[in-house]
């Protein structure tokens, strides 16, 4: 039978449009970044404690500014806002439209103020120990685990003896000594001079676990195909650090200082309690908590405002620790 009908041609014998088969999507790989990228994205409270951690490093770059543009003011004194026995006037310890946590007892300087602007100094002083630490915990890190034999057993024992010393007891010892010979090299301010000293006492006491976690990761992978095949080629040893294997080792890098900052925080609070550090009137979360405790029966407010402060600061960069070693693990299985 000769139908004649173009528009019939090509059809199936029910009148039905001929399938034409789907051609086969294109299967993609996804890098360990775009896959931590993608954990990150479902984990709620990892992307909350983000939210908090930018928070703190936000108002620890702002609030140099608002104190010189007069927004802030941590440093003047309202004797008028204080009664007799040093205790704020009013209800809630002072707390008003001007002053919105109230102001310091004996001083009646602005609390908020002082607390922003303390979260500036305690960030800086635990980033800095945070970096001293982890340059050198890397450096001793990749000369042991790589090189071996002698460079290893030198470097482990270093390790130890680090390990092995009392590190609060010698920091409040030798305090006095070595705040004088930072001032004897021309630093003049006496909290600049202690601010560095509690960094580097924390930074050089605050790396060997650091330097042993990249230890392991190196002997790792100093035997890995992409070392062997540089080494080959006759790759020296510095390109085979910094090329092969450093941008290899940043996920440990990043975790563990994201821990390890939070916990220099902490510290610098703890050694303030033990008039170690920043004295007043230039404010930490530390010296503040210390000043606190003398008033903790007229005005619990400003005792527990840098508490909670500082304990939200360290929950939330240990959380985005905790989340960041989940995801950049490539073993984990998280959906």
């Amino acid at each position: 039978m000769v139908t004649g009908d173009p528009a019939l041609e090509g059809m199936g014998p029910d009148g039905a449009e001929p399938q034409t088969p789907e051609e086969p999507k294109a299967i993609e790989g996804r890098s360990l970044r775009q896959i931590a990228v993608s954990r990150l994205k479902r984990d709620k409270a990892t992307l909350a404690a983000m939210t908090v951690a930018g928070l703190f490093v936000l108002t620890a770059i702002l609030a140099p500014i608002l104190v010189k543009l007069k927004i802030l003011d941590p440093l003047t004194n309202h004797q008028d806002l204080i009664n007799a026995d040093s205790s704020p006037k009013g209800s809630w310890g002072g707390m008003s439209a001007e002053h919105w946590l109230g102001v310091v007892p004996g001083s009646g300087t602005d609390t908020l103020s002082r607390l922003l602007y303390g979260i500036t100094f305690s960030v800086v002083v635990g980033l800095c120990a945070t970096l001293v630490a982890v340059i050198i915990g890397l450096v001793v890190g990749l000369a042991s685990g790589f090189a071996g034999g002698k460079v290893d057993f030198l470097g482990t024992r270093l390790i130890d003896l680090v390990l092995c010393f009392p590190q609060t007891l010698m920091l409040l010892a030798l305090s006095g000594t070595f705040i004088a010979r930072i001032k004897s090299m021309g630093v003049s301010d006496d909290n600049v001079a202690a601010g560095i000293y509690v960094i580097l006492v924390l930074g050089l006491f605050g790396w060997p676990t650091f330097a042993r976690i990249i230890r392991g990761q190196v002997m790792t992978l100093r035997n890995r195909e992409f070392v062997e095949a540089a080494r080959s080629l006759g790759a020296t040893n510095k390109r085979v650090y910094f090329t092969e294997l450093l941008p290899n080792l940043w996920a440990p890098i990043l975790v563990y200082a994201t821990l390890l900052f939070p916990a220099f925080v902490s510290a610098e609070a703890a050694l303030s309690y033990l008039t170690v550090g920043i004295k007043a009137p230039t404010p930490t979360l530390g010296n503040i908590i210390t000043d606190s405790v003398n008033y903790l029966n007229q005005d619990p407010l400003y005792f527990f405002a840098p508490v909670f402060t500082i304990a939200a600061l360290v929950l939330s960069f240990n959380l985005v620790g905790d989340g960041l070693r989940d995801a950049l693990d490539p073993r984990a299985d998280r959906h």
